[in-house]
């Protein structure tokens, strides 16, 4: 399955965590798990696309994402039945 991740900064946004965080993408990425991932052009959030087992394996990966962790933004995970041509 497929699983959204939307992640919207909040107040405190911290840009110092960006570095951590694609770092965090990037093993995603190794491991085969992450699917696609972009920030948002107004520059409000970002999002990307997990595969994953079941929503509550998305949720605990998607939640020690380090924007999530520090609390620089509102991290969501929704099971996506994503249409491909």
């Amino acid at each position: 399955m497929l699983y959204l991740v939307t992640m919207m900064r909040n107040p405190a946004f911290d840009p110092a965590v960006i570095p951590e965080h694609q770092a965090f993408l990037e093993q995603l990425k190794a491991s085969g798990e992450l699917i696609m991932w972009g920030p948002f052009t107004d520059r409000t959030g970002g999002a990307y696309v997990l595969q994953a087992g079941s929503l509550d394996e998305a949720a605990s990966m998607a939640f020690t994402d380090p924007v999530h962790v520090s609390g620089a933004s509102t991290v969501t995970v929704t099971e996506w039945d994503a249409k491909r041509p």
